[in-house]
């Protein structure tokens, strides 16, 4: 089999960096994207340095001309998409409910939800002409349960999960698997910013079963899994890599 033809959105930091870098030492075309130019073409020559064959392509998730122009060109350059990781998001507005404002809600929705679904949109286009592929879609924990102060992204992150198992049913007879994946705390920047400080994450990560956060690249092995035929009667689902967290509260020491 030819190599596959991977496109991954907010794909220049974090779970996506660590996911272009994992399918580039696979041998995968790989077309990655975000809204820094210099950024992005740097990345596009490591990649290449790893032996991969990679395209960079500027595009704001939240403008679908951006989405539209980002999997044409993958297309373009390669021929097909077969695997698309939709990880472009934001953590959105750090506040309580009654401080939400309308500019936060866009910025997090338009980004998380439109985001996602102009991806799909565009990817679905191309996948149908060209006999199926695979989509992964990026959600939370917190797309499963709440957190106090982040109504916002724990909104799109559950809203996510609801278009990711639609999309599985509508791409069903297209050949195309639709699954997320849904990160607890991972060590990305995101992550820090959240926390804010060492003393703080050391807060969560007491009280996580594992008692560490996860790795970028750890969840970039569970998209690389949901995108290949391993995962061939895979739909429609949503893989947790969260230390154990949904799992329960850890209310006594291990023994």
């Amino acid at each position: 089999m030819s190599a596959p033809v991977v496109v991954i959105t907010g794909a220049l930091s974090g779970i996506g960096r660590a996911t272009a870098l994992a399918y580039a030492r696979l041998g995968a075309h790989v077309v990655v994207s975000g809204r820094r130019q210099d950024l992005g073409e740097d990345f596009a020559k490591e990649l290449e340095g790893l032996g991969a064959q990679a395209l960079f392509v500027r595009a704001d998730v939240r403008f679908d001309d951006d989405v539209r122009n980002l999997v044409d060109q993958a297309v373009d350059r390669f021929g097909r998409v077969d695997i698309a990781f939709n990880n472009a998001g934001t953590e959105g507005q750090v506040a309580p409910i009654t401080a939400v404002t309308d500019d936060a809600y866009a910025a997090t929705f338009d980004t998380n939800v439109k985001g996602t679904l102009l991806s799909l949109k565009h990817e679905f286009r191309v996948m149908q002409e060209h006999g199926g592929g695979s989509i992964v879609n990026v959600s939370s924990t917190f797309g499963q349960m709440g957190l106090p102060e982040v109504s916002l992204y724990v909104g799109s992150k559950h809203a996510v999960i609801g278009i990711t198992k639609a999309a599985a049913i509508e791409g069903a007879a297209h050949h195309i698997r639709v699954n997320a994946v849904a990160p607890g705390y991972t060590q990305t920047a995101m992550y820090e910013r959240v926390t804010g400080d060492d003393h703080t994450r050391e807060a969560v990560n007491s009280v996580l079963p594992m008692h560490r956060a996860g790795t970028p690249e750890e969840v970039a092995e569970a998209v690389i899994f949901l995108g290949s035929e391993k995962a061939a009667y895979i739909t429609g689902q949503t893989l947790t890599l969260d230390g154990g967290l949904m799992a329960g509260w850890p209310l006594f020491p291990a023994v």
